[in-house]
Formats: C-alpha cells, structure tokens, sequence
C-alpha cells in the first residue's frame, strides 16, 4: 500500500510541475506577442523599437538598501547634528510606560 501510495504522490507532484511549466510557458508567449505588437507598431510609426529589458540589477538593490538603513539611524549623542537631520520618529528605545519616581 505504500508503494502505491508513494506513487500516487509521485504522479501528482509530477503533473503540479507540468501544469506550473505550461503557465509559464503561456506567460512568455503573451509576453512575446505583447512586444512584438509594440514593435510592429513603432517600426509602423517610425519609432526606434526598444528591446525588451528588466532595468533592475543586483547593485541596484543593495544601493536602495543602503540608503533606506542610512535614513533610520538612531541618534547620536550630539543634539545639534540631530537637529540638522531633521525631525526622527519614535524608536522602539524612546517610548515608555514607566514613569521615574
């Protein structure tokens, strides 16, 4: 009964990745045909016809993520240099409940 069973869950994973393959080979010719229409209609127009690209690349990501950790430094001890960066929200250090007696 296991091997039957183990079969069984083989056959489905098989067909889950078939059926995941055959989307996405659906998506890549709708892609296709959405940009060789665009091209069609620039070479028509006497536009230059731009290829196809993903403007994104690894760099790109560390540099956003660079700058969004330099914007959420904590405060330094200098209040002069706080003032000059501008107006912080409340960090999890900052707020309290207790109160000093």
């Amino acid at each position: 009964m296991a091997t039957v069973l183990t079969f069984l869950v083989r056959v489905l994973l098989v067909s889950v990745g078939l059926v995941f393959a055959a989307i996405m080979a659906c998506f890549f010719v709708l892609m296709l045909g959405i940009w060789l229409l665009a091209a069609a209609w620039a070479t028509l127009t006497g536009k230059p016809v731009s290829p196809f690209v993903v403007r994104m690349g690894p760099r790109d990501a560390f540099e956003q993520m660079r700058r969004r950790a330099q914007a959420q430094q904590p405060a330094t001890r200098t209040p002069r240099s706080d003032a000059a960066a501008g107006p912080r929200s409340p960090t999890a250090t900052e707020v309290t409940d207790v109160e000093a007696k």
